[in-house]
């Protein structure tokens, strides 16, 4: 790590996190309430640094990151081991931590927000562990022994992501997936863990395919008493409604932003306020006003901000109301 590092890095210069590929600065919403992003690949960015994407996300008021690593694509693709993987993670936090004081230093500082007695995001960094479905037929013991591995962190709040994907890009047989569905969801039955699924269906037909048999598996095998999150939510009422009746948290992210996308945010509008969740599933769909840039934390506020304004249109609850919902959801489902 160089001895001083330049704040500029950071897009500081102006006094602003973010601008578009033009230039021009685009101004994070102030948040009402603490952040979370409950669901951030820091082991997948293509353009940013993951430490300096902390100090960022802590300068926009993230409070709470759940980072999801796979024992799969993560290890030993990547990392030659879980405790290489995990050391990772600390030397980034801590990276970011000496960054971050450097910000403060030219007074660069998060956001406060007195009585909610809400950790620094740097002392809240957690993970979920998983094998996500394209990895499904690499489920083996080994495998799994490293699943376990990365399950038994300190930083550990729950398994996933884990799922069913019919979409485009899946190669892997929907009975592989199936049986590492079930496989994952009872181990964190197993380890009392909540969990984050990752479902996607067949182009065009939200209503049936991975979401029908999902909601199957959990009638199966039992929503964990811990919980389960439905991470990125792509769907309508309807997907939310069933999956929601079952006991699961719906997690909203930049997808709930995009112009075309009027059933995700009206998923958003009507969904239960106790069932709410932010996400940003970086670096992956980065929302608008940034679409089209490497995803990170701290713009769950763009999220976050979008799914306040929506509920508070429809007159399901005010933006306050929205974003304590959000946090504390949060916090009740990976907090430590």
């Amino acid at each position: 790590m160089p001895e001083k590092i330049a704040l500029d890095d950071l897009t500081l210069a102006d006094h602003e996190l973010f601008h578009d590929r033009k230039g021009a600065p685009r101004p994070l919403p102030a948040p009402l309430a603490p952040l979370a992003d409950t669901h951030g690949h820091l082991t997948s960015f293509r353009a940013h640094d993951p430490a300096m994407a902390l100090v960022r996300a802590a300068l926009a008021g993230v409070r709470l990151l759940v980072v999801p690593v796979d024992a799969v694509d993560d290890v030993p693709r990547r990392w030659g081991s879980a405790p290489e993987l995990l050391d990772w993670i600390d030397e980034q936090v801590e990276v970011a931590r000496e960054a971050l004081a450097e910000c403060a230093e030219e007074g660069f500082v998060p956001p406060a927000f007195d009585g909610w007695g809400a950790p620094e995001l740097l002392d809240n960094v957690r993970i979920v562990a998983g094998v996500h479905p394209y990895g499904a037929e690499q489920l083996d013991d080994e495998a799994m022994a490293r699943l376990r591995e990365l399950l038994a962190s300190p930083r550990c709040v729950g398994v996933g992501e884990f799922g069913l994907d019919l979409g485009p890009y899946s190669k892997v047989p929907r009975e592989v997936q199936e049986d590492a569905f079930r496989r994952q969801l009872r181990l964190a039955h197993e380890l009392d863990l909540p969990v984050q699924l990752h479902v996607r269906a067949t182009a065009g037909d939200m209503l049936s395919n991975a979401y029908v048999d999902a909601a199957r598996i959990l009638r199966d095998e039992g929503v964990p008493e811990r919980g389960c999150d439905l991470h990125c939510f792509t769907a309508g009422v309807q997907v939310m409604e069933n999956f929601a009746s079952l006991g699961c948290h719906i997690a909203f992210g930049g997808a709930a932003t995009f112009t075309r996308s009027d059933d995700i945010r009206e998923a958003a509008a009507f969904c239960a306020e106790r069932r709410l969740l932010t996400e940003t599933d970086s670096p992956y769909m980065a929302p608008v006003p940034l679409r089209g840039e490497e995803c990170e934390p701290a713009m769950v506020a763009f999220s976050a901000a979008c799914v306040a304004d929506v509920r508070e249109r429809a007159s399901r609850g005010s933006r306050e109301a929205t974003y304590r919902a959000l946090w504390e959801n949060a916090c009740a489902l990976f907090g430590r």
